[in-house]
């Protein structure tokens, strides 16, 4: 019994709740921004085909750096999401665990 209410405590703890709101609203910003990207591709791949076989140079079309591109942003949008819990999400999830004694 004792386990569910320490459970309750954290539950209702400002800090806790901060840590929580704060990391569900990066993950969704960046979730919607990986959505539109890859949606916003496979939407081109779908309805503008012509564009994307543009000629640019030889036999490599437009579409080869706009892919490459969607890689390359997803990684970046990977890589803001781990500098910020290593900079901000861990060290808040450990002072909170200094102060309930986890």
């Amino acid at each position: 019994m004792a386990k569910q209410e320490s459970t309750q405590q954290l539950l209702q703890d400002k800090d806790f709740q901060e840590i929580s709101r704060q990391k569900n609203q990066i993950s969704i910003v960046l979730t919607l921004c990986e959505m539109v990207l890859f949606f916003g591709f496979i939407a081109l791949i779908a309805f503008n085909k012509p564009f994307l076989a543009t000629k640019i140079s030889g036999a490599i079309t437009i579409g080869i750096p706009i892919a490459v591109g969607v890689i390359i942003l997803s990684w970046v949008l990977t890589g803001i999401y781990v500098n910020w819990a290593n900079k901000k999400y861990d060290v808040m999830v450990a002072r909170l665990r200094e102060r309930i004694g986890g």
